[in-house]
């Protein structure tokens, strides 16, 4: 770690009052960003998705997308890259999955559904799931339009065409892969009409990631060589001999 100058108390509350104060700007920021947010418009949903699901309170093995509300107001989807085959899920997904089930009571007492989708068949979800010891929703999109229609999942012909549509705009097909992530926010209204009001993709979905906002307190921050280059699933981190912040 490069050597940080090292000074009196009364030097460091200068420098860390400063950051505060644009510390500060940037939760002003942050509110009035949440507040254009949701003052986007609404998209009705037209097409009639299906899903297959676990067996669970309000499901017996199939819903469609109004269904994946299980009563609340409000939907979030995390489109979770596994596709039929995969022996496991994506390693960054998987990671942001570690995050999931602490969130849910939260969320269901606040009016809001979580879920996550993946173009997997049910079978291959549960026994990745059970692998990972995960407990939140988790469905298949498989046989339907879901994956495509909100552009997490893409064709060879697409692929071979040079660029596919992806975080809003279009991307080269070398920097994609038939499966990308994304998180994508439904409402629906008093007669069950599903409206999508928000997506993001990319590091669009990385206030999720918890585990990055504690890293970026600490002296190393993230200490990346690539993005995310060091995540594993939970499961294959090898034992590492301690380190010192200061070596």
């Amino acid at each position: 770690m490069p050597n940080h100058p090292v000074v009196s108390r009364e030097a460091w509350l200068d420098a860390r009052r400063a950051l505060l104060a644009r510390e500060k700007e940037y939760s002003r920021l942050r509110d009035a960003l949440a507040a254009e947010r949701r003052a986007l418009p609404w998209v009705r949903i037209e097409k009639p998705y299906r899903f297959e699901t676990p067996k669970a309170p309000g499901w017996d093995g199939a819903t469609d997308l109004a269904g994946l509300f299980r009563g609340h107001g409000q939907l979030i989807v995390y489109h979770f890259m596994l596709a039929p085959g995969w022996e496991a899920g994506c390693t960054g997904c998987s990671f942001g999955a570690d995050h999931f089930d602490g969130m849910l009571p939260h969320l269901e007492n606040h009016d809001v559904s979580f879920v996550a989708v993946s173009r997997a068949p049910l079978p291959e979800i549960e026994r990745y799931r059970r692998r990972m010891g995960w407990r939140f929703p988790w469905v298949s999109s498989h046989g339907s339009d879901f994956n495509a229609d909100f552009h997490v999942t893409f064709t060879p012909e697409q692929l071979a065409s040079g660029t596919v549509f992806y975080n809003f705009r279009q991307t080269p097909s070398q920097q994609a892969h038939d499966e990308l992530h994304g998180l994508s926010v439904f409402c629906r209204d008093a007669e069950g009409t599903v409206f999508h009001t928000y997506s993001a993709y990319a590091r669009g979905t990385e206030d999720m990631l918890t585990t990055f906002l504690m890293m970026d307190l600490t002296p190393k921050g993230r200490d990346e060589n690539g993005t995310m280059n060091w995540v594993r699933r939970h499961d294959e981190y090898a034992a590492l001999p301690p380190a010192s912040c200061c070596g």
